[in-house]
């Protein structure tokens, strides 16, 4: 009986290497190998190649190691010995508020002023009767080597005979007697916002020069022509591809004007038809619910009566968090919003009115763990926002929702105390990077060296996420704050960060990798080149850890890989990316101009 049991498993285990051996071997989807990957992981911190299968990153190390997962069907890409990064993840951002993107000419790293007033001349030319000339957001007058605004003159000889404004972040606009005409500058029909403040030459006549804050400026954007259904996918694709330009993989979109679910539904068609380049998960806002008693009576009713919906759902029918609903914000409501123009002295909101209507809206967000973001620039509003909350924490625990503050550029050590204490995060932005300048001018050199505070900060072990919060308030490419961070430097070469605020190469990176997954609750899924991840990663121009200081500004991705495709490729990976459709309307800046500026 012993011997027959010996030899049935003897037969068993030789028949199973038989079948073993006769199995074809199915390897990697996709192999990328000779680079300097940059894992941001203690067990492995540096490897030269990354296997990919199924979207996720199965295999991360030498290229011996991983080229030995290939079959005849894998792709192979060979680095060239660059370093590579996990996918730069922009934790707010409003890409649907761009729907209208390829009516927008850009000013996003343009060098010089001469060159900018070139750029608006030209589009001038190409755009048709009843369109507008249109610079919105993104750009900053210190990044110019003239360190100037734009004077009315120079845009109305620029633009002589078409309707156009030049916006500068939320802050100030520039505009000519026919766009002046077409919004009723002086008339009922021109939108009546408290802050508001026109220009106006020694004979009473407004220039066209109009200082004011957020609310008016979203106002005049739905006063101006807007893109049609199909112009308006077409300026979402290259939205996205920007974006992708420059490593980001994934971008929370932190509330569109247009809500859910019908403000959503070109990124759901892209979704279906297998083009969205990026995964967006999303904060959602109801501006348009007037029937609630507020915004977050109108958010509730929107998830749970119109079209239902749970926080962390995903409404992308293949790709992992590729369209997902993560809670409410940034704006509460209207009462509460300090605007951060840095032009200005702080709006500072009464702390009683704070207090009220957050321990009131946010009680209900929490009995249905409905995730929050809350926009607060100033510390002065930041400490009302937080008795309200350790209030309603006693009577309605967080019990781990998670929440956080939005730039937060003054907070003080001892509010990061307290928002660690609560279980919150702190979501930071890059404007100081590009409007640093203003800042100054207004608080002094002192404050702005210590905002925002980013070593208390990283110190504190508070979550933490550096973001773009583009395209209007400040431009989305990543790298201009990342470079600020490091070498305490903005757009202009000015010093704005005090040497012991600054961040390592690392910290800095990780600020826009690793450390946004917590607020999308995607800890273990992303930021890092470990197995098991989601397969999101960027082949960069120039070595991050390297190059001089003064260049990590410049750099951008030459490869971007989401979900386990090539997204975005230039040089000899531009074959691998999807063609991109033409750009319509054919008189669209983007067309010509590009988005981000590229040079001649």
């Amino acid at each position: 009986m012993k011997k027959l049991l010996v030899v049935l498993v003897a037969t068993v285990f030789a028949l199973a290497l038989k079948a073993q051996s006769s199995a074809p071997f199915v390897g990697a989807d996709l192999i990328l190998y000779n680079a300097k990957i940059n894992a941001q992981s203690l067990s492995q911190p540096e490897a030269s190649a990354l296997a990919v299968k199924r979207g996720r990153i199965y295999a991360v190390g030498t290229d011996a190691e991983i080229l030995g997962l290939k079959d005849s069907n894998t792709k192979l890409i060979d680095a060239g010995g660059r370093r590579l990064i996990p996918g730069i993840n922009d934790a707010h951002t409003h890409v649907l508020n761009e729907r209208s993107y390829n009516y927008v000419l850009r000013w996003d790293g343009v060098p010089t002023l001469k060159r900018a007033l070139e750029m608006l001349s030209e589009q001038a030319t190409r755009t048709p009767e009843g369109q507008w000339v249109k610079v919105i957001g993104g750009w900053s007058p210190y990044q110019f080597k003239e360190k100037r605004f734009p004077t009315i003159q120079e845009i109305r000889k620029a633009v002589p005979n078409r309707p156009v404004i030049v916006q500068y972040a939320y802050n100030r606009a520039f505009l000519n007697e026919l766009a002046m005409k077409a919004l009723g500058v002086g008339t009922d029909r021109f939108p009546s916002v408290p802050g508001t403040e026109f220009e106006k030459d020694k004979k009473g006549n407004y220039t066209g020069v109009v200082q004011a804050n957020t609310f008016l400026f979203v106002s005049l954007e739905y006063m101006v022509p807007q893109a049609d259904s199909g112009e308006q996918l077409n300026s979402l694709i290259y939205v996205i591809n920007d974006l992708n330009r420059f490593g980001i993989t994934s971008a929370v979109d932190a509330a569109s004007l247009d809500a859910y679910p019908q403000g959503h539904a070109p990124l759901g068609l892209l979704a279906r038809e297998n083009r969205l380049n990026i995964r967006i998960p999303f904060i959602d806002l109801q501006f348009g619910d007037v029937s609630s008693p507020s915004l977050v009576d109108a958010e509730i009713n929107a998830i749970l009566k119109k079209a239902p919906i749970s926080p962390g759902e995903n409404m992308h029918p293949t790709m992992a968090h590729g369209h997902e609903y993560q809670g409410t914000g940034e704006v509460l409501r209207l009462e509460l919003h300090d605007h951060e123009n840095f032009d200005r002295p702080a709006v500072i909101i009464n702390k009683d009115t704070m207090r009220y209507y957050i321990e009131k809206d946010i009680t209900k967000l929490v009995k249905r763990r409905i995730p929050f973001r809350m926009h607060i620039s100033y510390n002065e509003n930041i400490t009302p926002f937080l008795d309200a909350l350790e209030n309603i924490n006693r009577k309605t625990p967080l019990d781990g929702l998670r929440w956080s503050i939005e730039h937060a550029e003054t907070i003080t050590p001892e509010n990061i105390a307290r928002v660690k204490k609560l279980g919150g995060g702190i979501s930071l932005d890059i404007k100081m990077a590009l409007h640093g300048e203003g800042f100054i001018k207004t608080y002094g050199l002192e404050k702005a060296l210590q905002t925002p505070r980013l070593r208390a900060l990283v110190d504190s072990g508070i979550p933490l996420a550096m973001t773009t919060d583009a395209f209007r308030a400040s431009t989305y490419n990543p790298w201009i704050g990342i470079s600020w961070m490091v070498t305490g430097k903005s757009v202009s070469g000015t010093e704005i960060l005090a040497k012991d605020n600054r961040l390592t190469r690392e910290e800095a990176l990780r600020l826009f990798t690793y450390g946004p997954t917590w607020f999308e609750q995607h800890e273990n899924e992303m930021g890092k080149i470990v197995p098991g991840n989601l397969a999101d990663f960027a082949l960069l121009s120039s070595d991050y850890f390297t190059i001089h200081e003064d260049e990590i500004k410049n750099i951008n991705s030459v490869l971007t890989i989401v979900d386990g495709r090539v997204v975005f490729g230039t040089g000899k990976y531009s074959s691998l990316a999807t063609q991109l459709p033409e750009v319509i309307p054919s008189w669209s800046p983007v067309k010509y101009l590009g988005g981000y500026y590229k040079g001649n």
